[in-house]
């Protein structure tokens, strides 16, 4: 029988989406005062305008990107947090650099619901192999094991031999990691004819391929994996059930087609925005950059929030032909100009010379007229080819180079 970390699991569906957007307008209408870098991204959003998805969907998206643009010495954190940093409990750098801040709130980024429903709690020892130096990925874990009562052994990367001894001569029960790197400890165990107790590894942060996972249940150790990130928090978790990553209950999920903000229907393939209910730190449809798709239904573990596939890839697919980036915005607006279902940029090598060639959806039309309009967006030249409506392939893409490198 499924053990939930809260009440929150079992709400309906009208109750969730009623919850999350009184609770987003409430945020809003503290965050508008208080964040002037959001005031001013939002550009004098009300927040009483927003009282359903359709109303979300209509503001602007916010990239990581765009943060380090506006952070300075002054506002490190860009205005986008409701206190100065100086009154932050953590401060956390990424390549950019862009700064995250970590909160005082306990469980500041919500981890604590995914190690419940991993199994983890009070007299389980955890072996935190994220790492705690700039990034938070290992603050992150601490205060998750905090919320369900485990001990935690804070192991950071690196030195398997050391991790190998520390597991055994500590007891250790679960790991909190990269995939692969339990893989490394694992190995090295077994070279010094050592044998952990580790059943659970709840991990993060790389691909878990199916042989992988296969390879720790081998050992007895059932893999769970989440979806978070340094400024957002968990947004999404595996339950025992394995049937997709359940969203975090405090996250409102879009999946919008990549270079726009706009929601694709349920099941097609796009890029994730995720908009936190965070107090301090409150993003509004903040563009992850990764693509997955929704799921429909519920779980089979009980819990009744949304899911989604998991990782899919990356949406962002920029890429440069005959010196020129072409861009998913870019296609975007040819979308929007030609008035076609959905188009598809696809390159290749013919002999020494770089291909462009352009899939659109659609009845009829007019190619010469399209490769125009192509031309004219894309800055490059290419051919085009209209498919029936619903043939292109639903995995995100809008961009598929083909090109061989090595």
């Amino acid at each position: 029988m499924t053990s939930f970390f809260d009440a929150l699991e079992k709400r309906s569906t009208d109750q969730r989406e009623a919850d999350l957007f009184a609770g987003f307008r409430e945020l809003m209408d503290f965050a508008l005062e208080h964040a002037p870098g959001l005031a001013a991204h939002l550009d004098g959003c009300s927040a009483d305008e927003i009282e359903d998805r359709a109303a979300l969907a209509r503001l602007p998206v916010l990239r990581k990107s765009a943060l380090s643009t506006v952070q300075s010495p002054e506002q490190p954190l860009g205005g986008f947090s409701t206190r100065s940093h100086r009154q932050m409990r953590h401060l956390f750098m990424s390549p950019g650099p862009i700064f995250e801040p970590g909160g005082e709130a306990p469980d500041f980024w919500r981890l604590g619901r995914f190690l419940h429903a991993s199994g983890i709690g009070a007299g389980d020892i955890i072996q935190n192999c994220f790492s705690y130096h700039l990034t938070p990925a290992g603050t992150m874990f601490e205060s998750a094991a905090a919320a369900v009562g485990a001990a935690v052994v804070p192991a950071g990367v690196g030195q398997t031999e050391m991790q190998a001894r520390a597991a055994v001569a500590l007891g250790v029960t679960a790991y909190a990691g990269t995939p692969d790197f339990l893989g490394k400890i694992l190995e090295k165990a077994d070279e010094l004819g050592l044998e952990t107790a580790i059943s659970t590894a709840t991990v993060s942060g790389g691909a878990l391929f199916p042989s992988l996972r296969q390879g720790y249940a081998d050992r007895g150790i059932a893999t769970r994996q989440c979806y978070a990130t340094a400024d957002l928090g968990l947004v999404a978790y595996e339950s025992d059930a394995l049937d997709g990553m359940i969203l975090d209950e405090h996250v409102i999920v879009e999946i919008v087609r990549p270079g726009t903000g706009d929601p694709v229907p349920d099941g097609e393939v796009g890029e994730v925005l995720v908009t936190v209910l965070n107090r301090d730190y409150p993003l509004v449809r903040f563009a992850t950059g990764d693509l997955s798709a929704m799921l429909p239904g519920e779980s089979a573990c009980g819990r009744t929030a949304p899911r989604i596939k998991g990782w899919m890839g990356r949406a962002d697919q920029a890429t440069k032909i005959r010196g020129m980036f072409v861009r998913p915005e870019q296609v975007a607006e040819l979308v929007a100009r030609t008035g076609v279902g959905k188009a598809r940029v696809t390159i290749s090598r013919a002999g020494e010379d770089d291909v462009m060639a352009v899939s659109v959806e659609g009845s009829d039309g007019d190619t010469s007229a399209l490769e125009e309009t192509v031309r004219d967006l894309l800055k490059v030249r290419g051919s085009v080819t209209i498919v029936p409506p619903g043939s292109l392939p639903n995995d995100g893409k809008v961009i598929d180079d083909q090109r061989v490198y090595d």
